[in-house]
This record gives C-alpha cells, sequence and structure tokens, in this order.
C-alpha cells in the first residue's frame, strides 16, 4: 500500500504559491507540494540556467515529482504541457548525465531564456554562464556551416536561419 505523501498532497492543505487548491500538484525534493504551473513559474521567474528555490523552505528543488493522478491523466494536453515541463526541469537541475543530443534539444528553451534575461535590465546573468552561452551559440553555427551531419539539419540551423536567407 502506497502512502498518502506519494499519491498527492496532503487533504484540507493548499499551494503555498497561489493559495489555492492544488492543481496539476508536484511535490519537490524538500518534501513540499506546488501547483505544478506554480512551481515552474517560480522556476521560469529565477535565473535562466539555475534551478529554483522551495519558496517555503529555500532549499534548491532539484527533483519534481508529479502526483499519481497527473501521471493517470497524461494525454489532457494541459496536464501533458506541465509534465513535459517538469520533465525538462528534472533532466537539467536532477544529476543526470545529459548527453548532446539532448542538450542539443534543450538549445531552443534555454535561448529563449536566455535572450529573455539579456533584455530584461532587472535580471542580469553573472558574465560566465552568457559566455557560455555564446559559445554554444558559436559552436552549433559552425556546426552548421562545415555541413557537420552528425545530427539532421532542423536540430542546427534554427539558431543561424539568417545565413540561409
Amino acid at each position: 500500500m502506497r502512502n498518502q505523501e506519494m499519491d498527492g498532497p496532503p487533504e484540507n492543505d493548499s499551494c503555498s504559491i497561489c493559495h489555492d487548491d492544488f492543481n496539476l500538484p508536484c511535490q519537490a525534493n524538500c518534501s513540499h507540494w506546488f501547483c505544478g504551473n506554480c512551481i515552474l513559474r517560480v522556476w521560469h521567474h529565477g535565473s535562466a540556467l539555475g534551478p529554483c528555490k522551495c519558496p517555503i523552505c529555500r532549499r534548491i528543488i532539484t527533483v519534481l515529482i508529479p502526483c499519481e493522478t497527473l501521471l493517470q491523466n497524461r494525454r489532457e494536453p494541459d496536464v501533458w504541457e506541465v509534465l513535459h515541463d517538469i520533465q525538462r526541469y528534472n533532466r537539467s537541475f536532477g544529476g543526470g548525465s545529459n548527453g548532446l543530443i539532448q542538450k542539443l534539444r534543450d538549445m531552443p528553451f534555454f535561448l529563449r531564456r536566455l535572450s529573455r534575461e539579456l533584455v530584461d535590465p532587472q535580471r542580469s546573468l553573472p558574465l560566465f554562464f552568457k559566455l557560455r552561452m555564446f559559445l554554444a551559440v558559436k559552436s552549433m553555427q559552425l556546426l552548421c556551416k562545415l555541413k557537420i551531419t552528425i545530427l539532421p539539419t532542423y536540430f542546427v540551423c534554427f539558431i543561424c536561419i539568417s545565413d540561409y536567407l
């Protein structure tokens, strides 16, 4: 028999971010529960390249565990989107190894986040992270120009689309 902690959030409790009943709940590694959309919004509001901190205990969240009912309803579009973002979060900050292909697949997501950070004067990334992202983009452009075919073209050419116009 599973315990309540794994099945879902405690009854008569609410999300500490939106202060409403849990909607698409997930549990952080610190054992606090949040609405899936709420904790993902906290992550999107923070640094583009780092994990978010738990709004309650301020521990770094390294893994988000979706509620069992969320997994059972994964075919619904809003549930699928939350699960997809949770998987991306867990891949990025869960300590597992990311292969080259996975890093390339995640590149558009991180480029969007980076561009948002660069435009917003209230947020600034440390120079090291900006440099690392710049080098990653330049490496991708080099792959395009050298026509290296380890990857299908659609993984790479979205970055250097201006070269083809």
